[in-house]
């Protein structure tokens, strides 16, 4: 986690092939504010928010869920909240904000991310009274049928960060950090593109907010991307083959889930239906690199040497860090 100071510092260092603006990624730092308000108890809850509109802060609902009285800070500043507009199954709410008087950070978009596209994700992780930034980069993203994807990224953020900026290196917004798996290190963050819809509910300014968030489903009505995660993590590979067959039946032009189909069968080393379910990944979606590497892993264990060598020469345009890595695995052979 690291400090305004040491964002410049990760931006030096950085290795994307994509162009990063460090003006816009400060004015992204700049942008986010923590949320506090006391609970029943006394104690004080807090989350993170970021300014996306004239006195518009928008934060995870379930941050508003404790305290009757919550208000908005900034370093030694307090802000009251007049109304708020809830969309509690997105978990997104727009907080009208008094007198905020701060410059909004653009809205991006989570349809324009691909694999391996540097991000950076800046909130107040375990309450810091400043924001603390982490580097990071997209590891999948998952179509929702309500319109944009959920960004399953490697950006870490902790208890605090809930409701805190995912960014492009453009400083855009493209994510609001909402949950990750339990125990597991998997951070996802819902669509920015999603507060264009929460604009257009009903103002309020009854706190706190209830209703349960998309990631609090029952099991049986989560979605396939949700119900993966632990038996992936646990490296349960019968369970996850079973999750992803019916995955790729329900969503057969998902590149994710014939991916996921593909990983499962691999690690169960059925690698000629590994390497079809790749194949039919890669046929959705051409700059899935991800399938593209693990085709190439499958081909250099089985010995094929050539076929190894043609799909690092691909990956070379498409994803030179995972180029790497194949690389020195059929170096290794």
């Amino acid at each position: 986690m690291k400090t305004l100071s040491s964002l410049l510092l990760l931006l030096s260092f950085s290795t994307s092939a994509f162009a990063f603006n460090q003006a816009k990624l400060m004015d992204a730092w700049v942008s986010v504010v923590m949320i506090r308000g006391y609970t029943d108890n006394g104690s004080l809850a807090y989350g993170s928010g970021v300014i996306i509109g004239e006195n518009e802060v928008v934060t995870n609902c379930h941050v508003l869920r404790k305290t009757k009285k919550p208000w908005v800070s900034q370093g030694e500043y307090s802000f009251s909240i007049t109304s708020v507009k809830a969309d509690t199954w997105k978990d997104l709410c727009l907080l009208t904000v008094f007198n905020l008087n701060r410059t909004p950070v653009p809205i991006g978009n989570s349809n324009d991310l691909i694999k391996g596209q540097e991000l950076a994700g800046i909130g107040h992780s375990n309450g810091a009274p400043v924001p603390l930034t982490t580097g990071g980069y997209v590891i999948s993203t998952y179509d929702m049928r309500e319109g944009g994807r959920i960004i399953l990224s490697s950006a870490k953020f902790r208890l605090g960060a809930s409701g805190s900026g995912l960014f492009d290196m453009q400083g855009n917004l493209v994510g609001i950090n909402t949950f990750k798996t339990t125990g597991y290190g998997s951070y996802y963050s819902v669509p920015a593109e999603w507060i264009h819809d929460v604009r257009k509910q009903p103002a309020t300014n009854n706190f706190p907010i209830q209703g349960k968030a998309l990631w609090e489903e029952d099991e049986d009505k989560k979605p396939f991307f949700l119900k993966i995660a632990i038996p992936k993590v646990k490296e349960n590979w019968q369970e996850l083959l079973g999750i992803t067959a019916s995955w790729v039946e329900q969503e057969a032009n998902n590149t994710e889930a014939w991916f996921e189909f593909g990983y499962a069968n691999e690690m169960l080393e059925n690698y000629q239906l590994a390497l079809d379910a790749y194949q039919t990944s890669i046929s959705k979606d051409s700059n899935n690199s991800d399938a593209l590497f693990r085709s190439g892993v499958i081909e250099n264990l089985q010995g094929h040497n050539e076929e190894a060598i043609l799909i690092h020469a691909a990956l070379e345009k498409m994803n030179p860090a995972r180029a790497d890595e194949l690389k020195e695995l059929i170096s290794m052979q």
